[in-house]
């Protein structure tokens, strides 16, 4: 059938749409998935074009997918980790949707909590079990819109649903049926779609939910969950770890529109933000998220990780807040009691602190040169210095000049005598064995004890006298 591709703005020719394979055994995809070998990655060299949406956004499973691998959350974090949420997406609501348990009274109280504050964006949405009585849960609160598990590979098919494909269809259409015959917007979760037979399952089942939605007239979602992290943004690789392939054939032979397509990453091998942001990249929509990247196993995709991502793809922020970021990893720090790894990208404690003596000279010189971007701009996060035995002088006096905020025309020179000293005990202090940086109260007792007056000065941020 040839029809205009309104996008591109041609006409496409498509003579050919996969039915579904009922197949009697399984395909497990033995040759790239053999569990005594790390997966192969296999290449076929069939390339798609690139084809973001005009308009993109994120989602977040925080308190659902998130929850599961933390101690539980309280109402009230909830509640307060909502509210920053909402300020990070800004105006124009680029963080769409959080999804919620509703199950205990606790999970319903956060949701009520939640939705106390009138906000728009993020939409509060649901994850439920396929059952009658789940479904009533969700109509009786008023979500509109609720995930519902549809696992689409054969490992869970034949292994774990002891079922043959036809029969998981059947089951999973009646479902959404039933979501649709109560009003409630499905978003399908088709789990472990990177092992999935593709065209002999998912595009098939994909294309009847996509006939079901013009026919209910509400629109279905499909969210495609890499759910161990086997997804490979290489072009040219094979299907079914393809995520541009994945992406693709969902939009082209199952015609599922952007705005119905979510990708929901997790980061078994280390590829969940470069494959959330290749998903955007090829069409579709939505990329799912997780705040610190939270979640079984290794985690979800971390929603400050693609707020940033969204922005140098971009080249601007969509309204929103970036420097809440800091203030999210602050609040999890500090009210929760969570440990972020201090090397951690935009929210872990060092990951724009130097310890180079090297690189702190540089960071005097001129902050651009080992500093990302404007880190004190956009996450009010001052470039540090950890002092240790190879900071030198100028890490001592880089130090001085961060720690206390010393105007710009008063910084302290590394030739300053004060430096010198500090670092002549300092010096001291690694020859006798220590083996760790120093920490900034240690750092502050030093310089008091050397030059107590100059320490005042600093402590009082006086910058009208010579230090």
């Amino acid at each position: 059938m040839i029809r205009l591709d309104k996008h591109r703005n041609v006409l496409t020719d498509t003579t050919w749409y996969p039915t579904l394979q009922d197949v009697k055994e399984p395909n497990l995809y033995r040759e790239i998935f053999d569990y005594d070998s790390v997966p192969k990655t296999a290449f076929n060299f069939r390339n798609t074009p690139m084809d973001m949406p005009d308009k993109i956004w994120l989602t977040d499973t925080t308190f659902r997918d998130g929850q599961q691998s933390t101690s539980p959350f309280t109402v009230e974090q909830i509640k307060h980790l909502y509210k920053l949420m909402h300020k990070l997406g800004g105006k124009n609501g680029m963080i769409r949707q959080s999804e919620f348990f509703l199950y205990t009274d606790k999970d319903r109280k956060a949701v009520e909590a939640c939705r106390e504050l009138g906000y728009e964006f993020p939409e509060i949405t649901s994850w439920i079990r396929a059952n009658k009585d789940d479904f009533d849960l969700v109509k009786s609160m008023g979500i509109r819109e609720t995930g519902i598990l549809v696992s689409c590979s054969d490992y869970h098919i034949f292994k774990k649903m002891h079922m043959t494909r036809r029969e998981a269809a059947d089951k999973y259409l009646g479902i959404i049926k039933s979501a649709l015959d109560m009003g409630i917007v499905p978003r399908c979760h088709f789990e472990d779609i990177t092992r999935a037979d593709f065209y002999g399952f998912v595009v098939p089942f994909a294309r009847e939910l996509m006939k079901l939605s013009k026919e209910a007239g509400i629109p279905i979602k499909i969210r495609a969950c890499d759910t161990l992290g086997y997804g490979i943004s290489y072009p040219g690789a094979t299907l079914p770890r393809s995520v541009p392939g994945i992406i693709a054939g969902l939009k082209y032979y199952a015609e599922v529109p952007s705005a119905q397509l979510e990708w929901h990453g997790h980061n078994d091998f280390y590829k969940v933000v470069t494959n959330s942001a290749t998903a955007w990249l090829y069409g579709c929509a939505s990329v799912n998220c997780s705040l610190l990247g939270i979640g079984e196993r290794t985690g979800n995709c971390p929603l400050e990780a693609m707020v940033i991502e969204y922005t140098s793809l971009k080249g601007k922020t969509g309204g929103m807040d970036i420097s809440v970021i800091t203030d999210i990893a602050d609040y999890f720090e500090r009210e929760m009691g969570y440990s972020i790894p201090p090397r951690t990208p935009f929210v872990g404690r060092n990951f724009n602190t130097t310890r180079a003596g090297v690189h702190a000279d540089g960071l005097l010189k001129d902050v651009e040169i080992y500093n990302i971007f404007n880190t004190e701009k956009l996450l009010n996060r001052v470039p540090l210095v950890a002092v240790d035995s190879h900071s030198g002088l100028a890490g001592i006096a880089y130090w001085i000049n961060g720690y206390y905020k010393v105007p710009k025309d008063r910084e302290i020179d590394k030739k300053h005598a004060v430096v010198a000293a500090m670092k002549d005990v300092i010096d001291g202090l690694y020859a006798k064995g220590r083996n760790t940086c120093m920490g900034d109260e240690e750092m502050d007792d030093i310089l008091r004890n050397i030059d107590s007056k100059l320490h005042k000065k600093l402590q009082d941020a006086v910058i009208g006298e010579d230090y």
